[in-house]
């Protein structure tokens, strides 16, 4: 908690008066920065952060990654996890974007060098915007198909192939798997000991099902709905149906950015608190059904010989990592709206606490389902837990059906999944926008049709690149974008940035500025963290990662080798700027000063001559803690009232 002798000093910053520094901030209802504006109030910054970090992987994929590396026990090199990678990386980003009130790429002020930095994050976020409204468009296509009579996928239809079995799938899997044979709905363990003329005449009814069976569900979304292909060298034909469901999706995505974070801030009281409600509506509907309490102890019961593993306590750090979304430029962009004095210590800890406890909710729910869904199937659990698009599109639409009123159940989860893709989707493409915005000011930010004209053109934009998503061999892409986009690309990013805030930049300094926006100094256990703790995680994730890894997958299809090599074409994509750029201004820098390659090197290094908060009043408090003569800031930017100087924030 703030305050705390652990967390932050008891030294109070005795420049100025901390109480009514944080009156004058925290309560007052005028922006700030006219030019950029602020958050209308504190929890429209924590929900938008927490409804940024609380996505689909919540539901969809931690549920299943803790009951494999050991269920409860995962818990704890979870939570362990969440203090030495989470935490750190949340408030060291979020304290970034609020001290200077710029996007993810003009904050590199503060060390020029490492500007490629932003513009990684920035290609993520952009690659991540043009595939993640294609999950939702499948959502909203589920949605509507909801509201049917009956539900489509509740039986074998014309769309479906030879291979589809109406509602006995996991029990004839679980008679084959344990060598029976499946005969007139009933499963046979020992034909041999069958007396033989029953068996003769029973033979013909029989099947031990060598070939592939497949649920009313999992052909309804594949050959119905993708008309899916037989793999990525074959993308097919356009699901017109599916490119109505997209251009949707980036209408309610524009809807809710129109205004900027003003109309944001006002969405996100839906989209975060929504899925919290359908979740505790499907729990409280789950443990009424028998099977339901199994599922919830299968999911929680510890297996302690899991912790002996390195693998656990990897995918704990791999988690961890990629559901608080560090690294991604957003948590940077919603903190650069906040208001000078803003507690954003107080805010990491919420925001990384309740994206945890998230999770752990939500898998309470997917096995509360699914204990169900084996007790009526008679099957093993282990036989019906399912993650990703698998569980979202194939395993719950087959439970639904089995639910009285399934229609019901079948609407309020795709709405809540709508919700949860819907707030990370308007946070990353906040982070495309703010970017682009603060880069150029004088050419988006002069008036209120630019900034429109802005996101239109990068709706726009994404959506015609998301076409490829809608065509019959779509779904291989989207798999690819899913394992290459925002994998490997992260932690590098998130390794560089650490290094660059906590070595070049410095993070006594750091520390400094951190302590104008609180009053107090934070710990020094910050620092030991984002300079040593924290990149040596990273690093090992990253070691682990390449070391464990395997050709991309979907279903039981395997993708070719030059698939993964167009895969890692699209993580490069990103992290080659790093370098680049850096390239870039050190080669400019050198022919205009003259000056030696470790003399340009060391300059570029330093923070700009106006890096630092946009208030004057608050530059000067900063300049006045380090020692550094008042006069020598009065060439820095005023920035009062709406004047904006447009050739030094693009100077970076």
């Amino acid at each position: 908690m703030p305050g705390s002798p652990i967390l932050l000093s008891s030294a109070p910053l005795k420049l100025i008066d901390k109480e009514s520094m944080m009156s004058n901030s925290s309560n007052s209802s005028e922006d700030e920065n006219p030019e950029r504006g602020n958050w209308g109030n504190k929890m429209e910054f924590v929900l938008s952060c927490l409804s940024y970090a609380v996505g689909l992987g919540n539901v969809w994929r931690f549920p299943y990654v803790c009951y494999r590396n050991g269920a409860g026990a995962f818990l704890i090199p979870f939570i362990i996890m969440l203090f030495i990678t989470g935490i750190p990386l949340v408030f060291m980003e979020l304290s970034l974007g609020q001290y200077c009130s710029s996007g993810i790429v003009t904050l590199w002020k503060a060390s020029p060098i490492f500007q490629g930095v932003g513009w990684a994050m920035f290609v993520v976020s952009v690659l991540i915007s043009v595939y993640y409204n294609m999950i939702i468009a499948y959502t909203l296509y589920f949605l509507f198909a909801s509201f049917a009579k009956i539900l489509p996928w509740s039986a074998c239809g014309s769309w479906s192939t030879e291979v589809c079995n109406d509602g006995e799938l996991f029990k004839i899997k679980a008679c084959t798997k344990t060598g029976g044979e499946w005969c007139n709905g009933g499963c046979i363990a020992n034909m041999t000991a069958l007396n033989e003329t029953y068996r003769t005449a029973i033979s013909p009814n029989c099947s031990n099902f060598t070939s592939e069976i497949k649920s009313p569900s999992d052909e309804f979304f594949h050959e119905y709905v993708l008309g899916i292909t037989d793999g990525v060298h074959e993308m097919g034909t356009i699901r017109w149906e599916l490119v109505g469901c997209l251009a949707l999706a980036w209408v309610l995505v524009g809807l809710c950015l129109a205004k900027g974070i003003k109309s944001s801030g006002k969405a996100v009281y839906f989209t975060a608190f929504f899925p919290y409600v359908v979740l505790l509506i499907l729990l409280v509907r789950g443990l009424t059904l028998e099977g339901s309490v199994d599922g919830i102890v299968y999911f929680l019961t510890p297996q302690w010989s899991q912790l002996s593993k390195a693998q656990v306590w990897a995918d704990a750090a791999v988690q961890i990592f990629f559901s608080l979304s560090p690294c991604w430029g957003g948590l940077i962009t919603l903190a650069s709206y906040n208001k000078f004095r803003n507690n954003c210590f107080l805010d990491a800890i919420i925001v990384s606490v309740m994206d945890c406890v998230t999770s752990v909710f939500a898998g309470l729910v997917i096995f509360a389902i699914i204990g169900y869904m084996a007790h009526e199937l008679n099957v093993e659990l282990d036989q019906v837990a399912s993650e990703g698009a698998g569980l979202a599109f194939v395993v719950y639409p087959e439970v639904v059906t089995k639910l009285p009123i399934s229609q019901l159940w079948s609407v309020l989860f795709f709405a809540m999944l709508i919700t949860l893709g819907l707030g990370t989707q308007i946070a990353t493409v906040t982070t495309v926008h703010t970017t682009l915005m603060d880069y150029w000011p004088h050419v988006f930010r002069v008036n209120q049709k630019r900034r429109i004209l802005l996101l239109v053109m990068i709706a726009v934009a994404c959506f015609l690149l998301g076409l490829a998503f809608c065509t019959q061999g779509g779904m291989f892409i989207l798999q690819l974008f899913d394992n290459y986009a925002a994998t490997y690309s992260l932690l590098l990013i998130g390794l560089v940035e650490c290094i660059g805030i906590g070595w070049v930049y410095g993070a006594d300094r750091f520390l400094g500025d951190i302590e104008l926006m609180l009053g107090k100094r934070p710990s020094n256990i910050w620092k030991y963290s984002w300079k040593f703790v924290a990149p040596t995680a990273l690093l090992a994730i990253l070691i682990f990662s390449w070391a464990d890894f395997k050709s991309s997958k979907y279903d039981k299809y395997v993708f070719p080798l030059w698939a993964d090599g167009l895969g890692f074409i699209i993580t490069l994509s990103s992290i080659i700027l790093i370098p680049a750029i850096a390239i870039y201004k050190v080669v400019c820098a050198k022919c205009t000063s003259g000056l030696g390659l470790v003399e340009v090197i060391k300059n570029l290094a330093k923070p700009a001559d106006d890096w630092g908060p946009v208030s004057k009043e608050h530059r000067t408090e900063r300049k006045m803690i380090d020692g550094t003569p008042t006069e020598q800031f009065e060439s820095q930017i005023p920035f009062v009232g709406s004047q904006y100087s447009a050739e030094q924030d693009t100077k970076v």
